[in-house]
Formats: C-alpha cells, structure tokens, sequence
C-alpha cells in the first residue's frame, strides 16, 4: 500500500499556491484571490485555510484569458527541500528565514520546502524522511557530528546525490575536513546573508 501511494505522490502534480500563481502572471496575490472569488479560476481550500489550485485548472485559465502557456508544468515555478541542521535554534532561525525570502516573489518564482533538525542523529532521520534536495550542515554537533552524517550520506546510494553545505565556527581547517568527507561546499560563521543566499542558489 506504502508502494502505491508513494507511486502515485510521485506522477500526481502537487496543488500551485497564489503565490506561484501570482508570480507566473506577473500580478499580486490580491490579484488572484479576486480571480478565485469571481470564479474565473477554480480553487480549493486546505485545513489550514490557504487556497490551492490544481495545475490544470491553472492551464485551462490560461487558455480561457489567452495568456502566455508554457510548456511542460510550468518550469518557471520549481520546488526545492531543504533541510537545516545545527544545534543553535537561533542559526537555524537566521538560515530558515534567509531561505524562505528568497521564495516566490524574490527569485522568479522558487518555491523552498524547509524542514529543520537539532543533531546530526535528527537530520539522518529527515534526510530519509524528507528526501531533501541540500542540506545545510553544522560541522559540530552532539550526538553525531557533521563529518560522520556527509559520510553516511555519501555511502547511501539513495542519498548520495544530495547537495551539502557545511557551516562552521572553527575555521577553513574545520571546513575542509568536511569537504573530505563529501560536502559539495562550506561557509564559515558568522554566516553572511548575501553569501548564504548567494550559495544556496548555486547549489540549488
């Protein structure tokens, strides 16, 4: 049952947000609510109360208003999981924030998936959970340190491929045994916004 519900998560096309939305056709989130409460775009409504559009109700607005349809699902619009480690809940506050405002209105319309872990331990169990597209890795942590989960994620083929950024306080030597150990890359604390920012992009 795992299987089939896993198999069918995986071709079904998740729900576009206003947001997406919005930023596809170059107008405001107020903009498309308008559309949603005029029905001239179908929507739906989740538990937590946020409207949700179906990509093919999406692509039939489009047609109806003769707007510009790209092909595919609307490569304009990508989603990406990251998954924030660090045993400081105030670095992994600072990096989670510096992330999410990069999202739809500040990147041409990227959509980040963030999840957060305490320890190295933690984020074992997310990388397997989550299945994330890079991990932002502190090198020092309780429990399991950062060299020991890029091993382990390295020697995982189903894990391998993901993309690694290590952060450290204890300098490029702390950092470069990392890289060793298979981080893609490293930025050292204090974490600058604009090169945590511009890192992430690269790697994304």
């Amino acid at each position: 049952m795992a299987k089939k519900r896993e198999k069918f998560e995986n071709h079904t096309p998740r729900p576009l947000t206003t947001g997406e939305v919005a930023s596809y056709c170059h107008v405001t989130i107020n903009a498309v609510k308008k559309w949603i409460y005029t029905n001239k775009i179908k929507a739906f409504l989740t538990p937590g109360g946020h409207y949700r559009i179906k990509p093919q109700d999406f692509k039939e607005f489009l047609k109806k208003y003769k707007m510009p349809l790209a092909e595919g699902i609307f490569p304009s619009i990508s989603h990406h999981k990251i998954l924030i480690v660090d045993d400081s809940p105030h670095i992994v506050e600072f990096i989670k924030s510096a992330v999410s405002s990069m999202g739809i209105g500040g990147t041409g319309g990227n959509k980040y998936e963030i999840e957060t872990a305490g320890d190295g331990y933690e984020a074992l169990i997310k990388v397997g959970d989550f299945k994330p597209n890079l991990l932002i890795l502190d090198i020092r942590m309780p429990r399991i340190d950062g060299n020991e989960v890029c091993k382990r994620i390295r020697q995982n083929p189903k894990t391998r491929h993901i993309k690694i950024l290590a952060v450290t306080a204890f300098g490029k030597e702390d950092a470069e045994n990392i890289i060793k150990s298979g981080a893609d890359g490293y930025l050292l604390k204090p974490l600058n916004l604009r090169e945590l920012r511009d890192k992430v992009k690269e790697m994304i």
